[in-house]
């Protein structure tokens, strides 16, 4: 014979599951997506300024899933400014430029902010 004994309730998982129900957490992603943006804005190298002026956010929600894409919009010939200053490029006279990691250590903070945010809310 197996005998099992609970003590407590689950309001704090009822709670989180209502606020989840309502979508009240997009609230924050919003805030985060700004956040975001600002970061890479800031770190971007500038020259003209214009790629440090192109970055933007999406949110893609989905039936089990929400997703932040950080993007800019700033491409010359097709070719995306933004990622050929992280990952570096070739010049058209045979030249390479060295690419700068700018974009991880700028949006690292933000990772961990969502991350202990979203797990206060699980924990309550």
């Amino acid at each position: 014979m197996i005998t099992l004994t609970a003590k407590g309730d689950l309001s704090k998982s009822y709670k989180f599951l209502d606020r989840i129900v309502k979508r009240d957490f997009y609230k924050s992603l919003e805030v985060y997506g700004q956040r975001g943006v600002s970061a890479l804005a800031s770190a971007t190298p500038k020259d003209t300024g214009k790629t440090a002026a192109s970055w933007y956010y999406e949110i893609n929600r989905n039936v089990n899933s929400v997703e932040i894409y950080w993007k800019n919009s700033n491409t010359n010939n097709g070719v995306n400014i933004a990622v050929i200053l992280q990952y570096g490029h070739g010049t058209g006279w045979g030249g390479y430029v060295q690419g700068i990691d700018y974009i991880n250590p700028a949006i690292r903070p933000i990772f961990n902010e969502m991350a202990n945010e979203i797990w206060k809310e699980v924990t309550g």
